[in-house]
C-alpha cells in the first residue's frame, strides 16, 4: 500500500425536488446555509412549478443527511414530497443559489 493510509469516504451526487409550499419561506437561504455548514458542493433553485431543486455533493453520508434535512426545512415550510434522482458528473467547490429555473 501506498499513500498517507487514509481513505476518503465515498462521495455522492444527488439532484433533488422538493414540493410543497417551499417558496416564499426562506427555502433557498435555509438549503444554502445547512449545506454549507454540512461542507457540501452545489446549488439551490426555485422552480417555475413552485417547487425547489437543490444539487448536493459530498461525502455520502452528509448528503443524506442533507436529503434527510429538506424533509423538514427550515420553520415556515410544508414540505410534501423530496424525490431524489442520482446524478453523474461534478459541481463547482462551495454552495450557491441560482435564480428560478
Amino acid at each position: 500500500m501506498s499513500g498517507s493510509g487514509s481513505i476518503d469516504p465515498p462521495r455522492k451526487l444527488v439532484r433533488v425536488r422538493i414540493e410543497g409550499h417551499v417558496q416564499g419561506v426562506g427555502f433557498r437561504a435555509w438549503v444554502a446555509a445547512t449545506a454549507t455548514g454540512l461542507g457540501l458542493d452545489g446549488w439551490v433553485a426555485n422552480r417555475r412549478d413552485g417547487g425547489v431543486e437543490a444539487v448536493f455533493c459530498g461525502p455520502a453520508s452528509t448528503v443524506d443527511e442533507m436529503v434527510g434535512r429538506c424533509h423538514a426545512g427550515p420553520p415556515a415550510a410544508h414540505v410534501a414530497m423530496v424525490r431524489e434522482f442520482a446524478e453523474a458528473g461534478s459541481v463547482s467547490a462551495g454552495f450557491h443559489v441560482h435564480p428560478t429555473r
